[in-house]
């Protein structure tokens, strides 16, 4: 996606426009009218440190989904010749991502935590830990394993650099950009599935 670039000449009328946010969370390189052109990632390492002005601009509200679930703790292997039930115990912790695989610690990082619980009334939640033992049941035969998904929230939004001397080419900069991070309501889903194990899982487990 391209970046949106003004000259100083137009400060006087030029206006926050909201420029589409990238729909994927991979960098993307700049498209502009010069042959030195930034991306998103050099702008925003630049954000706060060498610009006269750094602000982050959500474009609409928050969008939340469940995230793809994944197995935690040990799987259980029934080697028995009755239905076993058992308790798996385990821990996941979600962290967040951004659209240009660069650490939300530094500066670009507060400054949108900062736009976000200004624009939406409540904190950028950076990382949820869900801890708990599960209840799991396996017949004869069967490996059983836990599955959790956390919920998620993605933000779609544009940054706005101003810089204090021409910056290839151009002295204000737009940025898009695109955060996910665990929802602050967990709705989480915790799921179970069995299966036949198989003669190497039997072998391996049951002696």
């Amino acid at each position: 996606m391209p970046l949106i670039t003004r000259s100083r000449a137009a400060l006087g009328t030029l206006a926050a426009s909201a420029v589409a946010a990238a729909l994927v969370l991979s960098p993307a390189p700049a498209a502009a009218d010069h042959e030195d052109t930034p991306t998103v990632r050099e702008l925003l390492e630049r954000c706060g440190e060498s610009t006269d002005l750094c602000e982050f601009h959500p474009s609409g509200p928050p969008e939340y989904f469940q995230n793809t679930a994944e197995q935690v703790g040990a799987p259980v292997y029934n080697c028995t010749d009755h239905e076993q039930l058992s308790q798996v115990s385990w821990s996941k912790t979600t962290g967040e991502s951004n659209s240009v695989n660069l650490s939300m610690t530094a500066t670009f990082g507060a400054i949108f935590k900062q736009s976000f619980t200004v624009s939406y009334g409540h904190e950028w939640s950076s990382e949820h830990t869900q801890t708990q033992r599960t209840q799991i049941t396996a017949q004869p035969g069967e490996v059983a394993t836990v599955y959790y998904g956390p919920r998620m929230q993605r933000v779609h939004g544009t940054y706005e650099l101003h810089f204090g001397s021409r910056q290839w080419g151009h002295y204000i900069w737009y940025a898009p950009f695109t955060a996910e991070g665990p929802a602050d309501d967990q709705g989480s889903t915790v799921t179970q599935s069995t299966r036949q194990m198989t003669d190497q899982e039997r072998a391996a487990f049951c002696g």
